[in-house]
């Protein structure tokens, strides 16, 4: 009866994961009328956000309870399981350009707009606000980093090859591992052999919520919600196209735009909300922490899981438009967000950066390999 309690308890508290009845009503709808593309696509939109939402306290309540070291590398693991669940989906349908626009949304999403949004909605109750500079340098080095992996494929396919095709597909295995390998060791670094460097800037309180579940019931939550994560997404993917049709949109708009902000939608609940309350550095950590883990841990290990459940294997060379808008926002955040103070007018630049970038994709769709 605890658990239970404590259950209904979060959808008091959470008004969001009322919308968790579009699930079963996404499914339904799929199984009675699977030709509705236009309104599965909206259903299954709906039915993803309050998922993603239950996602991020199950595994915040997991992460409670099996320290520091554990706790960070599950959150850093399952933080972005949403999005890796749709590219997958995507993959599995051989909608490659979907999943390239999803990954580099993703990190632009998190990098200027969730950052971007919580600048101004802290700004706007506190004239200043102020954060750790030495996470925001980690993660922008973090970013660089995922940068340099998408500027080089992209810049080697303009070489005259012999066999271009092999070679993209051979370099792009050698920088996943590489940016894998990088990210395990920053992991590594931030959260065990130089953790005072992060702890030492923070309130104290940022980490004093009670988890949301008690891990009896978080565990399984954390189960069935990625199962019905998976299922949503499968519809999602499969009607994206018709619907962006429908919409007037492309599939990369789609994918940049709408699979990023609705991945994403329980980080920014969590940023938001404590940049309201005067907590910049853990707004800062969620979002640029969540860019560069899926730079370098989401992408790659979505390019080596392709050559498993994809029609064909993906590589890493990225429509320019993407590469030059990862790059601006990479550069953005660098120079808005490492002087450790904030007020709401660099929120606002933040997102008119971002909104020239979906206004862009919006009217003109960019061109796909």
């Amino acid at each position: 009866m605890s658990v239970l309690r404590s259950i209904l308890q979060e959808f008091r508290k959470t008004p969001a994961l009322w919308f968790l009845v579009f699930v079963p009503i996404v499914l339904v709808y799929k199984s009675m009328n699977p030709a509705a593309h236009t309104t599965l696509f909206l259903l299954s939109v709906a039915a993803i956000v309050p998922l993603a939402i239950t996602l991020s306290h199950a595994t915040e309540s997991v992460a409670a309870k099996t320290g520091d070291m554990i706790g960070g590398l599950l959150n850093a693991t399952l933080g972005n399981l949403t999005e890796l669940v749709i590219a997958l989906a995507a993959l599995r349908a051989g909608q490659i350009v979907l999943v390239k626009a999803s990954i580099a949304g993703a990190i632009v999403t998190n990098t200027l707009f969730m950052l971007g949004a919580s600048f101004l909605l802290g700004g706007l109750k506190f004239k200043v606000q102020e954060f750790g500079k030495v996470n925001a340098r980690f993660q922008t080095g973090m970013l660089f980093l995922a940068s340099v992996a998408l500027v080089v494929p992209s810049l080697m396919t303009a070489r005259d090859l012999s066999n271009p095709g092999t070679f993209v597909q051979d370099l792009s295995v050698a920088i996943s591992v590489i940016l894998l390998v990088t990210y395990g060791l920053g992991l590594l670094f931030s959260l065990k052999t130089h953790k005072s460097f992060y702890t030492t800037e923070t309130s104290g309180d940022d980490h004093a919520e009670e988890p949301h579940w008690r891990l009896g019931a978080a565990v399984p939550i954390l189960v069935i919600a990625t199962l019905f994560v998976g299922l949503v997404s499968e519809i999602f993917v499969e009607s994206v196209q018709e619907a962006s049709l429908a919409f007037g949109m492309s599939a990369p708009f789609v994918g940049f735009i709408v699979v990023a902000l609705v991945g994403a939608a329980a980080e920014m609940t969590t940023a938001f909300s404590a940049a309201r309350k005067n907590r910049l550095d853990l707004s800062v950590s969620i979002a640029m922490g969540s860019a560069s883990q899926i730079a370098l841990f989401l992408a790659p290990v979505v390019v080596l899981l392709s050559y498993l459940i994809a029609p064909s294997p993906m590589d890493l060379v990225f429509w320019p438009g993407a590469v030059l808008m990862v790059m601006i926002a990479t550069t953005t955040a660098a120079l808005l967000g490492n002087g450790g103070r904030s007020a709401w007018f660099v929120g606002v630049l933040m997102l008119a950066v971002y909104m020239i970038f979906a206004s862009t994709l919006y009217l003109i769709p960019p061109q796909t390999r």
